[in-house]
């Protein structure tokens, strides 16, 4: 019978104190939303007493958060247990978190308490928070390196004062698998008690086993894990929320048990997070990093034609992902491409696929990404970046810092019939505007869809290069730009981007079917 593991998120107070991903408090009710959205079980919204805002954001969470227990943070000390109760008093549920800590080195270098006051002290607090509210937790601080026979009695005292949730953290990231399972294991049958209440894990990334432990805490007894999403925390950060749910629901034959959480919420949420603190997901990041479901090598990507369970032990829809990405590259097969070009509408005849996968590993040494657009141009027979129909004969740039006028941009464009065109176009900055005068010279529909600048070159003229994505008319197409101004870097880009929509027209309308091009 499988057992229901509670998710206990902390991104908005472990997470949100990590140097570098400070929210205000417009955006933890935006995270608060999305961690609703996900169905986790428990949201800790904060540490009350540590400042006016952190108390105003919790009593905010508090008051618009229906569904999850909403937590706050809070120590031994009766004036933050006091502030902890009056910032949680708008919730439709709420836990008080109280902690302190347990090792020797902390008794004695932080606390500077004997074992009997550190009990004390614990027992009081549980029984303070208790007196107003039904749900307490417990926390021993730097559980991990605290004696057992110790942590045991600390333990055992505080559910007899009341404890709902007795919380054992690697607060320091120290611990092994197998030392957690040991530990929850030993602790589960040893403290009197315990089967009443909830079990809880919270486990730091120090060594990159925050994950792990946790999943080895749920084997030894657990049952509620304490983590952040993308797993923000202090240092390394804490367990990440997408990774543990997925090892649970994907090993749920092996793990016997189930979470709330609705998974297919999981990547919205973590991009919301990453737009919102400015720190970026890593593209290999486990569940919800962009390479996650994403397949270049050839053998790889052969294998997921004939079926995706030869390399994918997840469905990206149960992630909140639309489908897999077989991503063009070096490494890619044959088998890929021609199923690519097939997609784009291009069925190739087997003497033509020699000739295009020669030209395709050619570009590829010397691209990361391979787009369809530059796959329909060797199937189309272009000499990829080759000067096209247009060319840039005069460029006028004007920014604008104080929102009395619109930034503006004036360029001439030359053709290669002879004609020349003048535009001017207005934007919220410089490449808007330039996209608006290049649609009127050009008469296409043109949307960036990512821009990407760089310094490829040190001193006063140093280079910058404006690498781009963009769809013209509807299609994607991508350009590189290279100039000592970065924004006539990006104006070279997107010129690219329109000779290379250009010739793909042009060409398409001359010959009309390329190859068997259905």
């Amino acid at each position: 019978m499988s057992r229901k593991i509670y998710i206990f998120d902390t991104t908005l107070r472990d997470g949100e104190q990590s140097p570098g991903f400070s929210m205000t408090l417009g955006q933890k009710l935006r995270v608060a939303r999305a961690l609703s959205d996900l169905k986790v079980d428990i949201i800790e919204a904060g540490f009350p007493a540590a400042s006016p805002g952190d108390f105003n954001a919790v009593r905010a969470v508090a008051s618009e958060i229906k569904g999850p227990v909403i937590a706050g943070l809070c120590r031994t000390i009766p004036a933050d247990i006091e502030s902890t109760i009056r910032a949680l008093e708008p919730a439709e549920k709420s836990r008080i978190h109280t902690f302190i800590a347990t090792s020797p080195i902390h008794r004695k270098q932080k606390l500077n308490m004997s074992p009997d006051e550190v009990i004390s002290h614990a027992v009081n607090a549980v029984k303070l928070a208790r007196g107003s509210c039904d749900d307490v937790e417990f926390s021993a601080e730097d559980a991990i390196r605290t004696e057992r026979q110790y942590l045991a009695e600390v333990l055992q005292a505080v559910i007899e004062a009341g404890a709902t949730t007795v919380n054992i953290p690697d607060t320091v990231g120290y611990s092994t698998p197998s030392e957690m399972h040991g530990l929850f294991h030993w602790l589960s049958t040893t403290v009197p008690g315990i089967e009443n209440v909830r079990v809880s894990t919270h486990c730091h990334n120090d060594l990159g086993l925050a994950v792990a432990n946790s999943l080895a805490a749920v084997e030894g007894g657990a049952t509620q894990i304490e983590c952040a999403l993308n797993g923000i925390g202090e240092r390394a950060g804490n367990c990440a929320l997408e990774e543990v749910v997925m090892a649970l629901r994907t090993r749920a034959d092996h793990y016997e048990a189930e979470v709330g959480v609705d998974t297919t919420r999981l990547t919205a949420a973590s991009n919301l997070l990453a737009a919102v603190t400015g720190n970026f997901v890593p593209r290999n990041k486990a569940i919800v990093g962009e390479n996650a479901f994403a397949h270049e090598a050839g053998i790889h990507q052969h294998g997921m034609l004939a079926s995706p369970e030869t390399y994918e032990i997840m469905k990206p829809q149960d992630v909140g992902l639309r489908n897999s990405q077989l991503i063009l590259g070096k490494h890619s097969g044959r088998h890929a491409v021609v199923d690519r070009a097939k997609d784009m509408g291009y069925v190739l005849e087997d003497s033509e696929v020699e000739v295009i996968m020669e030209r395709f590993k050619d570009l590829a040494d010397v691209k990361k990404r391979v787009f369809d657009s530059d796959l329909e141009a060797i199937i189309t027979g272009y000499e990829i970046g080759t000067n096209g129909p247009w060319s840039l004969n005069w460029l006028s740039v004007v920014s604008c810092v104080n929102g009395e006028t619109e930034p503006a941009v004036s360029l001439t464009l030359a053709h290669e019939d002879g004609t020349t065109s003048t535009h001017t176009g207005e934007g919220d900055g410089p490449v808007d505007a330039m996209v608006q005068a290049l649609e009127l010279v050009t008469g296409s529909e043109i949307e960036v869809l990512s821009l990407a600048m760089r310094s490829i070159s040190l001193g006063e003229d140093a280079q910058g290069e404006a690498t781009m994505r963009a769809t013209v008319d509807g299609r994607e197409y991508s350009g590189t730009g290279l100039s000592t101004d970065i924004v006539a870097a990006c104006a070279d880009a997107l010129l690219e981007i329109i000779n290379r929509a250009t010739r793909s027209a042009n060409q398409a309308e001359q010959n009309g079917v390329v190859g068997a091009h259905a």
